[in-house]
């Protein structure tokens, strides 16, 4: 059953409409801000997106990171898998957590991720693939295609960036792509620019194999609010 504030949320929209996507991203900061709609945190303001995609096949899958202009809102913790010299450049750049032998362990038998982010240098890759049954559920495990499996050189960018807002998007088994573009807290201003980040990146990635409408929908919502159909023409998402 619908709460009371979801409801009241609900009466101030057309469910049928497509919206410009500035127009939503207000609405959405409205619900997520007022009174009568807001609840006790600042929420997330999220995109969703069905693709034109059939999941089952490797050529059609969509995955890649974004970095939001406007950053996240959040301080984001970041994980490095690496040792050596590699282990000492990370601690340099910033890394939160450096991961060695005995972390891996910890992921590995008590599910342990008190992380946000994560990356890896290419020789810890064999050592950490124990562990994807824990970090892959969870959008942590590191991969080359979407730019989190990096050499020690390229470390001190790589978290300089996770930091700053860089989000990692893939489809998931039905052609979803979901991605966060900030908080409730976030100007008008930092929302539409987070939100044509991603709508370029995801266009960006459409594969070749795809047939048809690739990006079929899109809608804009907060953690609690009502999900607002997006226009999907490219006067609708860029702000005039």
């Amino acid at each position: 059953m619908a709460g009371k504030r979801f409801t009241a949320a609900v009466k101030q929209i057309d469910r049928q409409k497509n919206y410009p996507l500035n127009d939503a991203l207000a609405l959405v900061k409205k619900f997520a801000t007022d009174e009568a709609t807001k609840h006790k945190f600042d929420e997330t303001i999220e995109l969703h997106f069905r693709l034109g995609i059939d999941p089952r096949h490797s050529d059609q899958q969509v995955r890649s990171t974004v970095l939001l202009p406007a950053g996240l809102g959040k301080k984001v913790r970041v994980l490095v898998f690496a040792e050596g010299d590699d282990a000492r450049a990370a601690e340099a750049a910033g890394a939160d957590i450096v991961a060695d032998d005995q972390i891996v362990n910890k992921i590995a038998t008590e599910g342990w991720t008190d992380f946000d982010a994560t990356l890896a240098t290419p020789a810890m890759m064999k050592k950490i693939g124990r562990i994807a049954r824990v970090l892959g559920p969870r959008g942590l495990m590191p991969n080359p295609k979407a730019g989190t499996v990096v050499e020690a050189d390229d470390l001190a960018r790589a978290v300089e960036e996770l930091k700053a807002g860089r989000v990692e998007f893939r489809n998931d088994k039905t052609g979803n792509v979901h991605v966060p573009i900030g908080k409730a807290s976030f100007t008008l201003e930092q929302l539409q620019q987070n939100a044509e980040a991603v709508f370029a990146a995801i266009e960006a990635q459409k594969p070749s194999a795809t047939k048809g409408i690739y990006m079929k929908r899109a809608v804009v919502c907060s953690t609690m609010s009502p999900g607002l159909r997006l226009e999907l023409s490219s006067s609708a998402v860029t702000a005039k």
